[in-house]
């Protein structure tokens, strides 16, 4: 049982990707800061806020609403990605590591809600 969402490895993931993305998007040219790179941070930094957001919840129901948030903010941060990637912002293998940690929380998310459906 953990006693702080910061002590659930969802949720270190999830902000390791948003300081990941943060660095990435240091460069970008200022015309993007309220666009791209407003984006694309918000959405990476509203994964781990959502996991946050569920742990202080009491009941399974809103708990697994904001765990279904997280992972709606995992696939919009993947859409802003590939994005990044085709307008050349995002490097092939910056593209690859965010992916791959994605890819991770996207699983760790769905095996917690499947665990909080089930019990």
């Amino acid at each position: 049982m953990y006693h702080s969402f910061t002590e659930m490895s969802v949720w270190k993931n999830a902000m390791k990707v948003a300081e990941t993305i943060h660095h990435m998007t240091d460069q970008l040219p200022k015309k993007e800061d309220y666009g791209f790179t407003s984006q694309i941070r918000r959405a990476a930094l509203s994964i781990s806020a959502n996991v946050a957001e569920a742990f202080g919840r009491e009941h399974t129901a809103d708990k697994i609403n904001f765990y279904y948030y997280s992972r709606g903010s995992v696939t919009e941060t993947q859409s802003h990605r590939e994005y990044g990637l085709r307008v050349k912002y995002i490097t092939e293998n910056g593209f690859e590591l965010i992916n791959a940690e994605l890819i991770k929380i996207y699983n760790e998310l769905n095996k917690i809600i499947k665990t909080l459906k089930n019990s």
